[in-house]
């Protein structure tokens, strides 16, 4: 690939990554209309904790799994295409889970919120998107700025309770799907695929199974699952957690989730951009090590508004970082021909590594002492044992890998 750009061509660059960051927040805010929304689902049927947790986790899960396709058809069909088929794909199941919702039907709703974990999948679509149009160098760079349409989470948190409020459940969930109709008909018009790609026309199968021979796409998995699962965790099930602690109503803990969800946004290009000027293996290590101590710090419940904004908004900076470090490292290590391919399996694996976070939260909440102790400390070993893996086992300077055999 030629690293000369010209005007035109960084110009283009520059709107096609805009864009595809766009498609990732309104994907990213479909993925979250169930979180902000679970307090309210709690109340009005009766769940208990575990089955609210449950109903939080469910498109985490389909999200997750659904990135190992998605990253090898951006592959072969290119970023383009596969950006508008997701963004079409989630407006149906938008409109379902608004329809489930105002009927207060549990069961529906978590099939609607299954179906909901498509839009969850557009993550391993964009990173392969942004990679082919940036030179390796500034690859973090592009890859943290679009990593930067994590903010539809933070979107969804404020702005969903709030839409509830002013126009109703469904009109809510119609508002948001329009906006995905809207967003896939301008990407029609407007994306284009970098000059340099070029269709990867392996089957699937096999390309998956020769990324999975990789080294790097197991040791990033590792890591991706710890800090964007870390993310994906608390943007989700924060507004329970706050409202169980902190007594805060379903719009003022969606306005804090909020808060969380921007601060891991803008923190991501920041990790990006330092992986690309320092070794990745430090900014992801500082990351780790900063996630420890903002989760332990928060077993003693800080008190409101101050000290609990400041520890969990570190946290969100912290996790922010590491997602944009580690993905400086997957676009550093992986051929060329399989970047689609190992973001898949690495995405999936941080969206796996958010789904059983809000599970293990509610199943361990005390409610007798109204804390979420054990769930808390579970992160800090987890980090920690990250930070043992990264310091005594991966390198920070190393040859890019090589494409294992199919």
């Amino acid at each position: 690939m030629s690293t000369a750009v010209t005007p035109d061509t960084g110009a283009r660059r520059g709107l096609n990554l805009a864009l595809a960051t766009w498609v990732s927040a309104i994907n990213f805010w479909a993925w979250n209309m169930i979180g902000p929304l679970s307090t309210t689902y709690a109340g009005d049927m009766s769940l208990s904790s575990t089955e609210a947790s449950m109903l939080v986790a469910t498109p985490i899960l389909v999200g997750a799994l659904g990135r190992i396709v998605t990253g090898p058809l951006t592959d072969r069909f290119g970023g383009r295409t596969m950006l508008i088929a997701v963004t079409v794909a989630s407006i149906l199941p938008v409109l379902g889970v608004g329809a489930a919702g105002s009927a207060n039907s549990y069961p529906l709703l978590l099939v609607c919120g299954f179906l909901l974990g498509v839009a969850g999948t557009i993550f391993a679509v964009g990173i392969p998107f942004a990679n082919n149009w940036y030179e390796p160098a500034r690859r973090g760079f592009a890859t943290g700025v679009f990593g930067m349409g994590m903010v539809g989470t933070a979107l969804s948190a404020f702005f969903t309770p709030r839409f509830v409020k002013w126009f109703g459940l469904f009109t809510t969930h119609v508002i948001i799907a329009a906006a995905l109709v809207l967003t896939a008909a301008f990407c029609l018009v407007v994306l284009r695929n970098a000059p340099y790609f070029r269709p990867n026309r392996q089957p699937v199968v096999p390309k998956l199974k020769a990324a999975a021979k990789l080294p790097v796409t197991w040791e990033m998995s590792f890591l991706y699952a710890i800090v964007f699962g870390g993310f994906v965790a608390f943007s989700n099930y924060l507004p329970t957690y706050i409202k169980t602690i902190y007594g805060f109503s379903a719009v003022d803990a969606g306005a804090r989730t909020a808060a969380f969800a921007l601060a891991a946004v803008l923190a991501r290009p920041v990790g990006g951009a330092l992986a690309d000027r320092i070794a990745p293996k430090y900014v992801v290590l500082g990351s780790l090590l900063g996630t420890a101590a903002m989760a332990f710090i928060a077993v003693f419940q800080p008190p409101p508004d101050v000290w609990s904004a400041a520890t969990f908004i570190a946290l969100a900076i912290f996790l922010g970082i590491g997602t944009g470090g580690v993905f400086a490292w997957v676009a550093r290590r992986s051929p060329a021909a399989s970047v689609g391919s190992v973001t898949g399996i690495v995405a999936a694996a941080g969206g796996l590594g958010g789904y059983f976070p809000p599970l293990v939260m509610g199943a361990t909440y005390d409610a007798a002492a109204n804390e979420y102790t054990v769930g808390l400390l579970l992160l800090v070993a987890t980090a920690l044992a990250a930070v043992g893996f990264t310091a005594l086992r991966l390198h920070a300077h190393e040859p890019k890998a090589t494409e294992a055999p199919a």
